[in-house]
Order: structure tokens, then C-alpha cells, then sequence
């Protein structure tokens, strides 16, 4: 949707959780010397100034990774997420003040190798000239002007049969449910080894509530590594029974490491991340084709 604009929300709880799971991710497939590719179907703009009059205006990022920024007591794997937001903010010093936050693309960049690539794809047309202006000159990295839905399918199966696809529309158009839905069967279907990442939000919405259950069924009958869904509820709605809750992240093909990790870490962050008493945690997993 053009009218979105992810610097409103960046760095928020959302964000973090989706940007952990992204670090485990990105962690595990640099295990292995081979090269992969990383492609971002809704990538953003690549960064986000938190100075800036838009995360001003909400704040969701003191709600999300500014609870984070000052803790010593950050589990391992939180503490790498933190450590690269860190970087993105200059890291000279050990606790550098919060003024940036990277989107998926810039945490991405942050990780990969010389081996490896991203295919990065942004509709609107600010944040794509952002977006190109940070990493379009950076080797291994192309940044295009287009719909990443339909991209897809021309960047699957990368040469080296080793991928991770990130999927993270705004859900602001309803057809954004069923697009998500097919660009999971689509991307399991040209390759079945793929890592797909699926960020969800939690809404009061027939849509937000039957979407995970769908792509539990596509990931069960195509991935052949099974399926992972973490889940934080942090708030609660307003009294006309809007708001988002929290957010999920689906993983098809997940690496065999990332259930163990967040099993101690979603109820760690909804403690910490938490806006209301009560604030829980989920995490599920299935086997795959």
C-alpha cells in the first residue's frame, strides 16, 4: 500500500520480535560457508531515523527496542540482536544513544558475507529511493522499484539452494492476507528447502486470525523441514476493539536450533516488552511434506 510508511512503527515490539527471529535465522544459515540469498518482498526503506518527526509521532519504538537498549540482563541471542542495532547506530561506543533503527535489509546487510546476496523489492517510491541510496551500491545486494509478491518467483531457487524469503506486508489491504498466503505455497513450491519468514499482526480481524492457521496447512503439505510459529500478545485493544495485540512470526523450514532458542526467550520478551498485565507468549511447531 503506498500510503504505508513503516517509519511510523519502526523499531516497536513488532519489529523486535520479528528482527530476532531474523538474526537466529541469518545466524544459523552462516554456519555453513555457502553463499544464500536473502529476499525482502516489502523491504522498506532500510533504516529509520527514531529522531525523525514520524517514530515521533507515535513512539512505538520506546514500547519496543528502546525497553531493551539500556538492559545488562539481554539473553545471548537478544543481546546479538541489540549488538547489531548497536552498529547501525555507529557502535563506537558500548551503549551508543538510540537515534537509528534498521529495517530487515539493513539487519540483513549487517550479517551477510561476501557469498552472499539480497534481493531486495519496495513499491513506494520514497522509500525505494532510500532504500537504493543506502545499499544499491553495495555488492551482492540489488534493490528494485517493484512488487515483491510478484517478484518472487523469479529469485527462487537461488544457485546455491540455500534461501531465506522475508514476506512482511503492512496487512493495511485485505488482499495482502490471501497474496501472503500464495507467496508462501509459491515460494515452497519452486523450492521446497526454502527458509520463508512471515511477519503476521495480531488483530481483531477474520482475516489476521484464519491467515496462520492457512499457512500451518500450506508449510505441513510443502515444506519439508516443518514449520515454526512464535507469537507475543503485548496489549490489548481500544474499546471499539481495534489496535494490534502483537505480532507473530511464521518460519517454513525453520533451522532445527531456532525452536530452542526462543523457547526461553518469548516469555523473557513478553515480560520485558509487555504493555498490559497479562501480556503472553505462544510457540508451535509442526512437521513438514
Amino acid at each position: 500500500m503506498l500510503a504505508y510508511r513503516h517509519a511510523f512503527h519502526a523499531g516497536n515490539h513488532a519489529d523486535v520480535l520479528k528482527h530476532l527471529v531474523l538474526t537466529l535465522v541469518l545466524r544459523h544459515m552462516n554456519l555453513k560457508d555457502k553463499g544464500w540469498r536473502y529476499v525482502d518482498t516489502h523491504a522498506g526503506a532500510g533504516g529509520y531515523s527514531l529522531e525523525g518527526d514520524y517514530a515521533k509521532k507515535r513512539g512505538e519504538f520506546e514500547q519496543g527496542i528502546a525497553r531493551l537498549w539500556e538492559r545488562d540482563d539481554l539473553p545471548p541471542p537478544v543481546a546479538d540482536y541489540v549488538a547489531l542495532v548497536r552498529a547501525f547506530n555507529g557502535g563506537s561506543k558500548l551503549k551508543p544513544k538510540l537515534k537509528q533503527y534498521p529495517g530487515s535489509p539493513g539487519l540483513a546487510q549487517l550479517l551477510m558475507r561476501p557469498q552472499d546476496q539480497l534481493r531486495l523489492f519496495e513499491m513506494h517510491p520514497t522509500d525505494h529511493k532510500i532504500l537504493a541510496s543506502f545499499l544499491g551500491d553495495v555488492p551482492g545486494v540489488e534493490v528494485k522499484l517493484a512488487d515483491g509478491f510478484a517478484s518472487l518467483k523469479s529469485q527462487l531457487p537461488p544457485p546455491t539452494r540455500r534461501g531465506v524469503v522475508l514476506i512482511d506486508p503492512s496487512y493495511e489491504l485485505k488482499s495482502d492476507y490471501p497474496r501472503t498466503l500464495a507467496a508462501l505455497r509459491e515460494a515452497l513450491e519452486r523450492f521446497a528447502d526454502a527458509v520463508v519468514v512471515v511477519w503476521l499482526p495480531q488483530l481483531q480481524l477474520l482475516e489476521a486470525t484464519q491467515l496462520p492457521q492457512r499457512l500451518k496447512a500450506t508449510a505441513t503439505a510443502g515444506a519439508k523441514k516443518g514449520w515454526l510459529h512464535a507469537q507475543l500478545t503485548v496489549a490489548r485493544a481500544d474499546e471499539r476493539g481495534f489496535g494490534m495485540l502483537g505480532s507473530s512470526v511464521f518460519v517454513a523450514n525453520p533451522p532445527h536450533t531456532l525452536h530452542g532458542s526462543l523457547q526461553p526467550l518469548l516469555p523473557w520478551l513478553a515480560g520485558v516488552l509487555g504493555q498490559v498485565d497479562g501480556a503472553t507468549h505462544r510457540l508451535e511447531h509442526g512437521a513438514g511434506a
